[in-house]
């Protein structure tokens, strides 16, 4: 039975509590909706020189060692704690389990030449299949997976490096590095709930057709939710049609830090995709079996609500929601070099947070529905005409609403755009150049692209005034240094700025 309908109803999963013998998954409120509770340890030690080990099983395990490749069938209905540690260039550790599992993952590094490093295997029953794995992270640790997947049973299936049917929980004070040379870095047929730890996902695999069909690669795939909630994750995609983190329902990012490149070509043919930090627009995909190299896409909602999430794509959109994308906190850095950098099919709402959506090849940010600025800081930059800054779908009756909170745009705002807060537009601006937006008592240094749209609007709770050519020093840095606040400001010369009408007039930049 799968727990995800009561999940994604959920504002925020922690993992509150977590020791030798128990872990303990509950909602900010305290409302608890995983726990485990290990009642034996069995430890796996690998080895370069000489077969794994094991110790610890009982009659109730059914222990298979085949030089370093480890499997164990868990015919126990409790849960176990699985120590994992040593070294091995050719091996495995794969379960069977009617239960969750919790597996601890002690300075182990394992390469797996024809498939998973770890790979979590249910019961085939429809009672205990997919059931979760709880990964604490110790120490360093590293797992590898083979660029061919050779020996996988033809009834079961393998991923990832780092492969569950259940869900991924991981936690913990250590790193792991996870290398995914074949398929995916991190993958759960469930979801994946990261809680802790240091988590760097190094994928040079390229998606690929087999028989007609197309296996979709990703640094890390939850493929009902993905839930970030502390710790830090780091991804680079360098395969040919790879995402960074991916899933067909949703993603909520409630703290945490997480940095995604993706400098893969699209799969397939496209409209297009240049090169980083140039190139034309990715487009969207022509058959069947295209698919686009993206950072973050989901095919439901994605949500922030706090942490630091910064995405850089060189081929296609830097994140994407077939659904609604909110922000509701947090400090979000999208870059695109080929597409847009945030992009949603329905509504995108901006609450609260600091958002930065820069485009060199289209919109900065683009909702396919209405789109709503109530708070914040956004800084929104598209390249030249005709994209746009900011893009709502007119076309389809929609709308943007600027109503709030603190805007900074290179371009141009969607036509017939509501602006409930008033907009200002910078009689000229230029490329390259560090400005100072000053707003009653706060101050917003901002260095423009090296090119982008013909326009510079602003917007804040009061009219602010504007000077280019500043020198700053000091402040809060976000987006990579190319936004201060509250820095000292020298120099500098007044801007002229006018009421802003969307779609209307405008300067050029030099």
């Amino acid at each position: 039975m799968k727990l995800i309908p009561f999940i994604l109803g959920l504002t925020a999963i922690l993992l509150i509590g977590c020791s030798k013998d128990k872990i303990t998954a509950t909602t900010e409120q305290g409302i608890e909706i995983e726990t485990i509770t290990t009642t034996d340890t069995i430890s796996v030690v690998f080895s370069t020189s000489s077969n794994a080990t094991v110790t610890g099983a009982s009659s109730l395990q059914s222990v298979t060692i085949d030089g370093n490749r480890v499997t164990i069938v868990n015919n126990d209905r409790n849960p176990i704690t699985y120590l994992l540690s040593g070294s091995t260039s050719d091996g495995y550790f794969k379960i069977y389990s009617p239960k969750k599992q919790q597996i601890e993952l002690n300075g182990v590094d394992i390469t797996n030449p024809n498939g998973a490093a770890i790979n979590v295997q249910g019961i085939t029953d429809s009672v205990s299949k997919g059931k979760a794995v709880y990964l604490v992270l110790k120490g360093n640790n590293t797992l590898t997976d083979g660029t061919t997947y050779s020996n996988t049973p033809s009834e079961e299936d393998e991923k990832a490096a780092l492969f569950s049917e259940g869900q991924i929980i991981i936690s913990g004070t250590g790193s792991l590095t996870v290398n995914a040379r074949g398929k995916s870095g991190i993958v759960s047929d469930d979801y994946v709930n990261i809680t802790g730890g240091n988590v760097t996902v190094n994928s040079t695999a390229s998606t690929f057709v087999s028989g007609g069909d197309t296996t979709k690669v990703a640094g890390i795939k939850g493929k009902d939710s993905f839930i970030m909630t502390d710790g830090t994750l780091s991804i680079s995609c360098s395969g040919t049609g790879a995402k960074g983190i991916s899933g067909d329902g949703t993603a909520v990012f409630n703290g945490g830090t997480v940095n995604i490149t993706v400098s893969g070509n699209n799969f397939g043919s496209t409209s297009g995709g240049g090169g980083w930090p140039g190139g034309g627009h990715g487009g969207n995909q022509s058959s069947d079996n295209s698919v686009a190299a993206k950072g973050i896409k989901f095919d439901g909602n994605i949500t922030f609500n706090g942490g630091t999430v910064t995405v850089k794509c060189s081929k296609h959109e830097a994140i994407e929601s077939k659904g609604e994308l909110t922000v509701n906190g947090g400090i979000v850095y999208a870059y695109s070099a080929a597409d847009d950098a945030i992009n949603s099919a329905s509504t995108m709402t901006i609450n609260d947070g600091f958002v930065c959506a820069h485009a060199t090849s289209n919109d900065g940010l683009d909702a396919n529905g209405n789109l709503y600025i109530k708070g914040g800081l956004v800084y929104a930059i598209g390249s030249s005409s005709p994209e746009m800054a900011i893009d709502a779908n007119t076309e389809g009756g929609f709308k943007l609403y600027v109503q709030g909170g603190t805007l900074i745009a290179i371009g141009p705002l969607e036509n017939g755009a509501s602006l409930t807060q008033s907009c200002y537009q910078a009689s000229s601006w230029s490329k390259s150049t560090w400005y100072a937006l000053s707003v009653d008592s706060s101050t917003y240094a901002f260095k423009t692209p090296s090119s982008g749209g013909n326009k510079l609007v602003v917007s804040a709770a009061s009219q602010p005034s504007l000077k280019s050519g500043v020198s700053t020093s000091g402040g809060t840095e976000y987006f990579e240094g190319t936004l201060l606040i509250d820095p000292s400001v020298s120099g500098g010369t007044n801007v002229t700025l006018s009421n802003y009408t969307s779609g209307g007039g405008g300067g050029g930049w030099h």
